[in-house]
């Protein structure tokens, strides 16, 4: 039986399954002269080349939907903590 190859493209999609090094990992996110997207060291698809300027931009703009989205889902509990029917206990005194 042939053994199957661990990297290679599959509909013009690339694809590593070689056990990651170190040097490689580092390698692959930082590649300066290329484009903003770069192979993936272990896995399917492509992943930011963070050598390109383009690719910190992404990386911003993420970071702040995640904030944004972050920020909303706090102001919404807090309002609906406020919207909370309130227990009112009332002690009636018999004077």
């Amino acid at each position: 039986m042939a053994d199957k190859p661990t990297s290679g493209e599959i509909l013009g999609v690339p694809y590593n399954f070689e056990r990651p090094s170190l040097g490689r990992m580092l390698s692959a996110y930082w590649q300066p002269g290329e484009g903003m997207l770069v192979e993936k060291p272990f896995g399917v698809g492509y992943t930011l080349n963070l050598a390109n300027w383009r690719s910190w931009i992404v990386v911003l703009v993420a970071g702040g939907l995640l904030w944004q989205q972050e920020k909303s889902k706090t102001a919404a509990s807090e309002e609906a903590k406020a919207d909370e029917p309130v227990e009112v206990i009332v002690d009636e005194d018999d004077d």
